[in-house]
């Protein structure tokens, strides 16, 4: 059993503080300040935290960039990287969290709670708090608190690397259980999908009109009918694709000549991704070849596709991999490994050549308005970062 301590209280004051803050995604200004302003209360000095410039590079900008905290160690070993995303997705912001019973949920019952993944950035904040409040020895360490995660990996995509230190052990805190160590995540890759038509009275002349929307419903019924859509399960090879977004129209007496539609397709194998792409391509051809008003017109497809995060896969003999399991050990859990279908930031960093394995906080039911934080859940979580961060293991 690990012998490492935390301040309980503080440590759950913290997290209700910082799920209490609005920040979705482009709109972190509020929760980096706050960040900053716990640094600067325990003594962190200001030479040592840095903004960077990743929102100029967002296509969304952004109020702030991802911050990073450098401090130097007071005992050898290699630097070590903690690190977790302090964007929300937009169902979050109204946030009020109570804590009751074994859970903290939202008060307001029309917003999730935040947990994702503001328990992940109060674990790391609270652990350099601990670490400086009561002058623990520790190796050198960067902590990392990146932006826009929800809408791609941004910050982590436009991080300056140079400013982490070099670390050689990373760790990342996100979603799920705190004793799982997340070691390989899919990839993904977004598509804009813009569908032209030919716009005609749609009563008294509606034989002249090609319908956008047709054209989008036709490719979207192929997709359906053959398994591109969705979970995809071909042989040996597995993914997801999603058409999240569809906007166009403006009134029903007119034939719409313009759409745009928003997907995604995930796969932990690169070909494979590349295949559900191209199937979702050559639909919306064939949707534009069977859709033609009566004088022989056609509409046009504009297929925009673009690799958003790769997949990866860590072994379980990677030093982050090792250590992260031992200190899950240590804390008197049972370590469990897996891989996910989601993208997180340890995409972005192990694709920049830093290994990064992720462990859970202790959220629940994320990204819905019956989210909560299990409160012990998140507290194991705290334990093994700072024993993690102090290297006691």
């Amino acid at each position: 059993m690990s012998t490492v301590k935390i301040n309980t209280t503080k440590a759950i004051d913290l997290v209700i503080q910082m799920m209490g803050i609005s920040g979705k995604s482009g709109e972190e200004g509020r929760i980096i300040d706050a960040i900053k302003r716990e640094l600067r209360q325990v003594g962190i000095p200001e030479s040592a935290i840095y903004i960077d410039s990743a929102n100029r590079r967002s296509p969304i900008g952004g109020e702030v960039g991802n911050l990073v905290v450098k401090l130097p160690g007071t005992k050898r070993g290699p630097r070590r990287l903690l690190m977790a995303h302090v964007d929300t997705i937009p169902l979050c912001v109204g946030s009020r969290p109570v804590h009751k019973g074994a859970f903290i949920h939202s008060a307001v019952t029309s917003t999730a709670l935040g947990g994702d993944n503001r328990a992940g950035t109060s674990i790391v904040l609270n652990t350099v708090c601990e670490i400086v409040r009561n002058r623990l020895p520790h190796p050198p360490l960067t902590l990392f608190w990146p932006v826009q995660e929800e809408i791609g990996l941004i910050g982590t995509r436009y991080a300056s690397l140079s400013k982490l230190g070099n670390p050689k052990l990373c760790f990342n805190w996100d979603g799920g259980s705190p004793n799982i160590a997340v070691i390989g995540a899919t990839g993904d890759y977004n598509m804009e999908i813009r569908v032209s038509g030919v716009a005609s009275h749609a009563g008294a002349h509606p034989e002249l009109g090609v319908s956008a929307i047709a054209i989008a419903g036709l490719a979207i019924a192929r997709l359906a009918k053959n398994g591109w859509h969705g979970s995809i399960v071909k042989g040996r090879h597995s993914g997801t694709s999603n058409i999240g977004v569809i906007s166009g129209g403006d009134a029903t007496n007119v034939v719409t000549s313009k759409l745009l539609l928003q997907a995604e397709a995930r796969s932990h194998d690169p070909k494979f991704r590349k295949r559900i792409v191209d199937e979702f391509h050559k639909a919306f051809v064939y949707g534009v070849k069977n859709v033609l008003s009566e004088d022989g017109k056609t509409g046009a497809v504009n297929f925009k596709a673009e690799l958003k995060y790769e997949s990866f896969e860590l072994t379980v003999d990677e030093p982050c991999v090792k250590t992260a399991l031992a200190a899950v050990e240590a804390a008197g859990m049972q370590s469990e490994t897996r891989i996910c279908n989601g993208g997180l930031d340890a995409n972005s960093l192990t694709a920049h050549g830093l290994p990064t394995v992720t462990l859970g906080c202790g959220q629940r039911n994320v990204h819905t308005v019956d989210e909560t934080l299990h409160v012990q859940s998140y507290l194991q979580a705290c334990r093994v970062a700072l024993a993690l961060a102090t290297a006691a293991i």
